[in-house]
Order: structure tokens, then C-alpha cells, then sequence
């Protein structure tokens, strides 16, 4: 790998093989471009889990003013409006590019067949194998990319810190399969690391993903945003494994039912009932599990016998767990599932750090406020990766300023984290309903494991963030509930958070506990 800083030198990197990171790397093409995979292309990616699809108003009787009324709605007050217009706007073309790169998308008599899912007005989600959009979208973005010259993949290769020169990003620091290290020189780095699915104990998440984009941007000083959001699907299904398996919201949107051992159909007072917004469904079913019920999603009657030929995957989840959708309800609870919050960027991806792009989970555009829409955020990847591709093609490639510090830049101690400790303490206090005590007990906790500079105290710095940012947003507001504040604010405001405040809030907090003397 001795030789790659020099060969690789002054390329736009990207970090991360999901939809976001493929599709920005095609868009770049054909200026050359290093993908970084830290599994083989396309594995371990929130996108290939993908069930639902893509939103996206195509219907005759769907305009992108519906879409961006129904997202305003689900995300609580806190969704940047002309953000959000810009992307629900141009989220049919990108369903288009997709398929103009081999994305099989389902279709009859040359129309896109939509489905229907929860807080959405229209049919407009668009899916492919029914329930295997994001396996679909995988294999055919990563037979493109690597059909491509331009871009280089480095699979097996997993970034671990971001340098910084004179207040810009100056190159990447690598570990290869072989636990080699590598700079690479750059004034370009785009972060598509996906989302913090594997810090929690429940998750329907690939372990792997721990929140690594939000800490290399963090510990390159760039803003974070809206960490404390993060959203818990409603309809996980309920067994001993773990990642816990999806039972997509599309299943509710043919229309299965939640129901508890007695058969009500609890949640029938909500507005939309199992189609209301995903946050008032999963506290609804939390709530309920903590009264001594059990929870079922009952598809029996719809979609019935169609289960299978609609939901193939889903169908063969179910079996493998021993359940049959078309004879017995399935039990289910809510798991953490995607994080609203991330990396603070403008309209191109830019974060506060200049030659920092982000795009995907990892980035904060605005889109989806405090409670995302279903099926927006694989929407907002394919868009938004076309705009950070124009950006960093137009910025400039090389700078005085990046000199040999950067290739040799010292690796210092680049050992993988453990997320085991993070992974216990965050879901305990940072579940579906938060309170005070709760949150100030994980960052005592979660301080000293954050401590230092090293990659191996990441889990815990992230954790540290989201606890402190959880804590100092005293109001419920969409997926962050707390139950010592259960009304909204007047005013909704966005929360935002660097490294520095985040560790000067989290000793001021620690200093005002009780036991802070005698600790």
C-alpha cells in the first residue's frame, strides 16, 4: 500500500460503498476518483438492507408539492422547506438516472408501480423485487462502478482519520485488510458512511455501522446537527436476533394491522391509525409493550395470500423465524433504524470544513427534520449524491498548502473500536422515550471512554454527542421524546454541536451531579 499516497494523490476520495457513496463516484466520472470500502463493494450498507424503496411523486395524481407537504408534516417542525423542495423536486429524475444505470426497478405497461407507506398522501414509493430495493440498487450501482475506469476501489479499506491543514481537509489516513496504513493526499474527501444503527443493542442497521463518518468529521472540527433525532421503526420483528429483521412500513401500506394478544387494534385513535408518522407508532407500540402487552402486525387478511408474490423477502424473514404472514400475526417491536441527524452540510454536500463533503445518512441537509418520511432517505442519497459530485468537481484538486505533512502524516494508534460498552449504555438512555436522569448518567459514563484522540474511543465520542445533544433539547419534538418534557417548544429550532462544545457541556454537566465530589 506504500505506493498508493503517490498514485492516488490529489483524487477526490470517497468513504463509503452504499447508494451515496456509488452514485456520487459514478457522477464524478470521468475525473478519477478513489472509492473506499471497508467490506467488499457494496456489502455491509444500510442501502443493500434497503426494503421499501424510493419516494417519489411520478403518479399522475402526485405532484412534488404533495411530497413536500407530506415530509413538512411527518418531520415535526424542523425540516428546512426550500432544502427539502429542491430534493422531493428533483427525486423523480433520480429514480430515472438510477435506472439509467441497470436499477430494475418493479414496472407494468412502462410505468413504475408506487406503493403505499405510512404519513404519505400518494402511492409514490417506487421499489424493485417488491420488498429488495436496496439489494437491487447495490448490485447494479457496484456492476457500474466497477465498470467504470475512473474510479478505484479499494475494498477491505477503512478510513480512520481526516487531516487537517491550515483549516481544510490535506489527506485520509487508511487501514487496509492487512492492518497496513496508507495517507492518501487530498483537498477533496466526501463522507457516505451510512448511520449509527450499530451503537444500539436493537437495530434493524448492519453492525458495522457505528457512526464513523460522524466522528472523523467531528475530529476534524467540522458542525454536526439534529444528532439527538433518531428514529425507531415501529415493525421490527420480535425474535433473539439480532440485527433484528425488518418488516417493512410498505407491509402496513397493503394493510396489515397492529394488534395486541387480544386482538384491538390499539392504535386505532391515532390520526392515519398504523399509517401515522413512524414516531407516534413506535411510542404507541413502546408504550403498550411496557403496560405488559404483546404487540403482532396482522397481515392475514391484507395483503393476505399475496404476501409472498408482493413481499418475497419479507416473507422468507418471517419463515426462517418460524412465522407464516398468511396464517399467524407476526410479533414485532420498535428498533432503532435510521438517524435524522449527521454531518451539517448546504445545498452541494459542503460541510464547515473546507474540502469536506457529505452525503447519505452520515450528512444533516434539512430533508427530514425531526422525524424522516418514509422512503425519503434513499431518495435524498440518489439526489443529493449528483449535486456533491458537481461540487467537488468543481473545487479545486491541489493546494500549496498540501505538502508532504500530509503523506507523512503519523497513523498513531489506528486499532478498530469496540462498540460493545457504547452499544449498552445508548440504548438505555437514548431509546424511544428519554429522560433527564437517564441522559446525564451516559455521559458520566460515555466521558472517559471518549476520552483521547484515537479511533478506538469513536463509538463513545458519538454516543457522547447524541447524549449531550438529547440533553440540552428539553422539549419532545417528533423521534426525541422526553418524558420530563413531553410538549413542543413555541419555536422549533435546529440543534447544532461541535467536538469542542460537546465535551465542554459534557464536563459541565458531569460537574453538576450529585456525585461529582466523590467520584
Amino acid at each position: 500500500m506504500s505506493d498508493h499516497p503517490v498514485l492516488y494523490r490529489d483524487r477526490p476520495v470517497v468513504v463509503g460503498a452504499g447508494l451515496a457513496g456509488l452514485m456520487t463516484a459514478l457522477c464524478l466520472a470521468p475525473e478519477p476518483v478513489v472509492l473506499l470500502s471497508r467490506a467488499p463493494l457494496g456489502a455491509e450498507t444500510s442501502t443493500a438492507w434497503a426494503q421499501g424503496g424510493l419516494a417519489a411523486s411520478l403518479a399522475a395524481d402526485d405532484t412534488p408539492a404533495m411530497h413536500l407537504a407530506d415530509t413538512v408534516e411527518a418531520g415535526a417542525g424542523l425540516v428546512e422547506a426550500e432544502a427539502a423542495r429542491r430534493i422531493v423536486t428533483a427525486a423523480p429524475g433520480a429514480v430515472r438516472r438510477l435506472a439509467a444505470f441497470g436499477v430494475r426497478f418493479d414496472a407494468a405497461d412502462g410505468a413504475f408501480l408506487l406503493g403505499l407507506e405510512a404519513a404519505h398522501g400518494r402511492r409514490r414509493i417506487v421499489h424493485a423485487d417488491g420488498d429488495a430495493t436496496g439489494r437491487e440498487i447495490v448490485r447494479a450501482l457496484a456492476a457500474a462502478v466497477r465498470a467504470t475506469p475512473s474510479i478505484t476501489v479499494l475494498e477491505g479499506v477503512e478510513a480512520r482519520r481526516l487531516i487537517v491543514e491550515d483549516g481544510a481537509i490535506a489527506g485520509i489516513v487508511c487501514v487496509g485488510p492487512k492492518d497496513e496504513t496508507m495517507t492518501i493526499p487530498t483537498a477533496r474527501v466526501v463522507l457516505a458512511t451510512g448511520g449509527i444503527g450499530g451503537l444500539f443493542c436493537d437495530s434493524t442497521n448492519p453492525r458495522a455501522s457505528q457512526g464513523q463518518g460522524l466522528a472523523l468529521a467531528a475530529r476534524a472540527g467540522a458542525m454536526l446537527s439534529n444528532l439527538e433525532f433518531v428514529q425507531f421503526h415501529p415493525t421490527a420483528l420480535d425474535t433473539a436476533a439480532r440485527p433484528m429483521g425488518l418488516v417493512s412500513e410498505a407491509v402496513r401500506g397493503e394493510g396489515a394491522v397492529l394488534v395486541d394478544e387480544t386482538g384491538e387494534r390499539f392504535l386505532r385513535h391515532l390520526p392515519g391509525a398504523e399509517l401515522a408518522p413512524r414516531d407516534e407508532v413506535a411510542r404507541g407500540i413502546w408504550r403498550h409493550l411496557a403496560e405488559g402487552h404483546r404487540v403482532y402486525l396482522d397481515a392475514r387478511q391484507q395483503p393476505g395470500a399475496g404476501f409472498a408474490r408482493r413481499f418475497p423477502g419479507i416473507d422468507r424473514l418471517c419463515r426462517e423465524a418460524g412465522f407464516d404472514p398468511t396464517s399467524q400475526p407476526l410479533p414485532v417491536r420498535p428498533a432503532q433504524h435510521y438517524h435524522m441527524g449527521g454531518i451539517a452540510v448546504d445545498g452541494q454536500g459542503r460541510s464547515s470544513v473546507p474540502g469536506l463533503w457529505a452525503c447519505g445518512e452520515v450528512a444533516c441537509t434539512g430533508l427530514h427534520g425531526a422525524n424522516r418520511l418514509a422512503s425519503n432517505s434513499l431518495a435524498e442519497a440518489a439526489v443529493c449524491a449528483a449535486w456533491v459530485a458537481e461540487s467537488v468537481g468543481s473545487a479545486p484538486g491541489t493546494s500549496s498548502r498540501f505538502g508532504r505533512a500530509a503523506i507523512a502524516a503519523p497513523a498513531a494508534d489506528l486499532r478498530a473500536s469496540d462498540p460493545a460498552p457504547t452499544r449498552q449504555i445508548l440504548s438505555r438512555a437514548l431509546g424511544v422515550i428519554r429522560v433527564r436522569a437517564g441522559l446525564e448518567a451516559a455521559i458520566a459514563e460515555l466521558l472517559p471512554l471518549a476520552a483521547g484522540t484515537r479511533p478506538a474511543s469513536n463509538p463513545a465520542l458519538v454516543g457522547l454527542m447524541l447524549a449531550v445533544s438529547a440533553l440540552a433539547r428539553q422539549e419532545s419534538r417528533g423521534a426525541h421524546w422526553r418524558a420530563d418534557f413531553p410538549s413542543s417548544l413555541p419555536m422549533a429550532a435546529p440543534s447544532f454541536l461541535s467536538l469542542g462544545q460537546a465535551l465542554a457541556l459534557a464536563r459541565e454537566t458531569l460537574a453538576s451531579l450529585p456525585f461529582a465530589e466523590s467520584a
